[in-house]
């Protein structure tokens, strides 16, 4: 089959697209992982549960904003509700009853969501999905376009904010020693308040940017699994690390489609290539590019 290099540089520019979106995804078990330095299995739900209650709303006859602004109530309700109950009775517990906890926390969250929405597919549409630009030979989705300004400014934006802040200095001294944070001061239950509120709003943004995307359905909660390759390239403690390990992700897993097709005539390889490139990393480089590097001392 012919080269043409136009079509490497056409799934180069979709993937980065895609990766921006996968690392919005990621960003959320960043944040988490930080908190409380477990991996949270509910993260992939809470996109779900964002989605699913703003598009029931719109098709309700909500005004979009009104929507937007109740899911976001309900996101923060629920952080409120986990820190409370389930958090905080489970203070300086080990890193996997905390994990334990989230495993029931996805399964709550996800049996709450179809007992007031219902489990039938719906259809997100915030612009014309057929709308797109040329460039050269070059083509793009307005949408998707829009869809990856928005994840990268917020992106951006939360790692400016967790930086920078005093929240965020914080928030490293709690991932580093729960007793500790406390003994100086640091108020662990408000700082996990603000770090799930945080991430639920960005499962509100990831849920309305995929939904739109494939549709608002359960499947939605299985992008916590298309999160785990990020997570793994970039570190599961690193904001930048998220983003990068996003574009990574995107990028290879179209190049290596379409490479693929070209010499082999196979298709489907983007479905397993980043956890492939994944087990690579686990076994080079287990921290991630950006993640700490684990020492132990004996």
């Amino acid at each position: 089959m012919e080269f043409d290099p136009f079509l490497y540089i056409q799934a180069l520019f979709d993937g980065l697209l895609a990766g921006i979106m996968y690392s919005l995804v990621a960003l959320g078990f960043v944040l988490i992982f930080k908190a409380s330095g477990v991996f949270n299995f509910a993260q992939g739900t809470m996109v779900l549960m964002a989605a699913l209650t703003f598009v029931s709303l719109l098709e309700m006859g909500w005004n979009i904003l009104l929507a937007g602004a109740v899911t976001i109530a309900a996101l923060v309700l629920l952080a409120l509700a986990i820190e409370r109950v389930v958090l905080r009775p489970l203070v300086n517990q080990a890193p996997i009853i905390l994990f334990m906890a989230t495993i029931g926390l996805n399964f709550v969250i996800e049996g709450g969501t179809q007992m007031v929405w219902g489990s039938d597919p719906h259809s997100l549409e915030l612009g014309d999905p057929y709308a797109s630009f040329e460039i050269g030979p070059l083509f793009f989705n307005n949408n998707e376009l829009y869809a990856a300004v928005v994840a990268a400014l917020l992106v951006a934006g939360l790692a400016i904010f967790f930086q920078k802040t005093r929240i965020g200095r914080a928030l490293r001294a709690v991932a580093d020693d729960h007793q500790a944070a406390l003994s100086v001061g640091i108020p662990l239950q408000t700082i996990w308040v603000v770090v799930w509120t945080v991430a639920g709003i960005v499962a509100f943004v990831a849920g309305v940017v995929w939904g739109g995307r494939l549709g608002v359905q359960f499947s939605l909660a299985l992008l916590a699994l298309k999160a785990l390759p990020v997570l793994i390239l970039g570190g599961f403690t690193s904001i930048p690390g998220a983003i990068v390990g996003g574009l990574i992700v995107g990028a290879s897993e179209k190049i290596a489609e379409l490479l693929a097709f070209d010499l082999f005539g196979v298709g489907g390889v983007e479905n397993f290539f980043p956890y492939l490139l994944a087990m690579v990393f686990l076994m080079f480089r287990p921290e991630g590019l950006f993640g700490d590097k684990i020492i132990e001392r004996v």
